[in-house]
């Protein structure tokens, strides 16, 4: 009698949670946009944003961090003024998947339209992407993209209907850049960016003058090429002292109080070193080359995102080094960046090895992709989860110098996919896929690992490999490459690095020490307990090196200057004091 009580009362359980999970509470936004805002109609990612924190808009609390809010995505084609799309259960959200597993209470909600627009590619897809409008690609920030103002809503065990949200702003137009007399910018048409996509595309670039270009018009002068994410203007270049009335800020970061001051100060101090008679007259260039799916290009060629490398090394440096008096010759040029900038710096070396004279590359992406962070692409078989029988257990993403993890692979591409499908998020890993992945049958990036599950292509992965695995093409082309690439290679990374980028660079250094005929003869340094983005400087801490890229390396290149240089090399018109 005790066990047919104990199965009933089993029975009822299971038959009352079951009860509870299909009743699930229904979560349904309506949400549209006016005639007044935009007349026409729009494809893009339509996205709902809840968050419990009233301290600022929903659209700038998404991360992948412990401290994100709630985002919901879904596609939408031809929305039409006034239609009203449903925003339901069936939207991709982070962190929650669904809107069904928001928790009861009340939250700040908004809605933005990221605006896609449609290219017809030279490879015969259309596809439809984002087209950066000088913002850098964030999707809440960039103009032409429509929100609605936060409401106020409160979710009930039983959810919410009825509601409708009135996307009626419109993120403005962000002004150009004015000139100084000491910061130039250019942009340039890409003829070979045109052709592929199928409109016209186009490279710009911030150039920082060297003192005294103005009297002497004989000078002709060495260029460094600093690599990075998308710069609004020519950044750490300050002719006046600090503001004496900013208000000090806390990076949290860093854990340094009056960070802002701190910033202006060495970028003040850095107009006083470029402006001393001891500092080599270069040319320092940043470039713009965001992409339809990224905030720059990753600055080589790829498969889905066209010629970047070709454009940026035959088109846009020969532009600028003509109009403001470069030397023009690979000798003469160096570079340098750190993070997705390191990559870019050490990738442009090996794919251009004759077009530049050195590579510093800080805390760079990948480098070798048996540690693409902490996956091995060729041989894991999930990117997501350590392989284990009994004992699931994810694949960190992010930590900090003591190893606290914050959040996770899974997790990451999670926020990417509400963001957006098809390598359109605008994100990291979307980005890497943008780039070394080659182009499915309908026209964009093929995944590397399945978005859902984290099942990696081992296809995909081959192609990565031969293509932008800058470890292995080193060694599999070291005969031709090794000679060319003698004394440029130079790499820095922090033991500790938050993206476990490190893992990589033990990989390629490895390789490199074991280099011979000839030796690589560069220099791969670790900074101890360094996090992102340790760029080489024992002595001072990162919050301070990072602020120095463009001053800390020009003793390294004035060497290589001095040892490489062909003869009759023009070493004198520049070096004017």
């Amino acid at each position: 009698m005790r066990n047919v009580f104990f199965v009933a009362f089993l029975s009822a359980l299971m038959f009352s949670c079951t009860s509870r999970k299909e009743a699930s509470p229904d979560i349904s936004i309506g949400v549209f946009f006016p005639e007044s805002v935009e007349a026409e109609a729009l494809d893009g990612r339509l996205l709902l944003m809840l968050s419990d924190d009233p301290s600022q808009e929903p659209r700038f609390q998404i991360s992948a961090g412990l401290n994100t809010q709630l985002i919901f995505g879904m596609n939408v084609e031809g929305m039409q003024p006034g239609e009203v799309v449903t925003v339901d259960a069936s939207a991709y959200g982070f962190p929650y998947k669904s809107l069904a597993e928001v928790p009861p209470g009340t939250y700040q909600a908004q809605a933005l339209l990221h605006v896609y627009e449609t290219f017809n590619l030279s490879t015969g897809h259309t596809v439809k992407l984002p087209m950066d409008n000088g913002e850098g690609q964030q999707w809440n920030r960039s103009p032409g993209n429509l929100y609605s103002k936060p409401v106020e809503v409160t979710v009930t065990e039983n959810g919410i209907t009825g509601l409708q949200i009135v996307m009626d702003q419109i993120i403005p137009p962000i002004p150009e850049p004015e000139d100084t007399p000491w910061i130039k910018h250019v942009k340039i048409r890409s003829e070979r960016l045109s052709e592929f996509w199928g409109r016209d595309m186009y490279l710009g670039a911030h150039i920082l003058l060297p003192k005294g270009f103005d009297e002497h018009p004989e000078a002709r002068y060495p260029l460094m090429v600093f690599h990075g994410h998308f710069p609004t203007d020519f950044g750490g270049f300050r002719t006046e002292p600090p503001d004496p009335n900013l208000k000090p800020e806390y990076s949290e970061r860093f854990g340094v109080k009056g960070y802002n001051i701190i910033q202006q100060q060495e970028a003040y101090d850095f107009y006083k070193r470029w402006t001393s008679p001891e500092f080599p007259r270069f040319l320092i260039i940043e470039i713009q080359h965001p992409t339809p799916y990224y905030d720059d290009s990753y600055a080589v060629n790829s498969a889905s995102q066209g010629p970047y490398g070709d454009a940026i090394t035959h088109e846009l440096i020969p532009y600028i080094e003509q109009q403001f008096r470069g030397i023009g010759e690979g000798w003469a040029r160096f570079l340098y960046g750190g993070s997705t900038g390191g990559w870019e710096a050490l990738a442009v070396q090996v794919k251009y090895p004759d077009e530049y004279n050195g590579c510093f590359a800080a805390c760079p992406d990948p480098i070798d992709f048996r540690a693409y962070c902490l996956t091995n692409i060729y041989e894991d078989e999930n990117a997501y989860w350590y392989p284990s029988a009994h004992k699931p257990l994810e694949v960190p993403a992010h930590r900090d110098y003591l190893g606290q993890v914050q959040t996770t692979v899974r997790e990451y591409n999670q926020l990417e996919l509400a963001l957006g499908d098809n390598s359109r998020s605008g994100q990291q890993w979307d980005i890497w896929e943008a780039t070394y992945s080659p182009q499915g049958p309908d026209g964009y990036p093929q995944r590397i690992w399945d978005k859902e599950t984290g099942e990696i292509n081992p296809e995909v992965a081959g192609y990565w490999r031969e293509n932008y695995d800058l470890r292995y093409i080193l060694e599999r082309d070291w005969e031709k490459l090794g000679p060319k690439l003698r004394g440029k290679i130079h790499i820095y990374c922090g033991d500790m690095d938050n993206y476990y980028l490190n893992n990589a660079v033990y990989l390629m250094e490895d390789f490199l020490e074991q280099t011979t005929d000839p030796y690589y003869d560069g220099e791969v340094l670790y900074g101890d307990r360094a996090e992102h983005c340790w760029n080489g400087d024992p002595e001072l801490p990162n919050h301070l090196s990072r602020l120095r890229y463009n001053s800390m390396y020009v003793p390294k290149i004035m060497a290589r200057i001095a040892e490489s240089a062909p003869p009759g090399a023009d070493l004198q018109s520049w070096r004017y004091r």
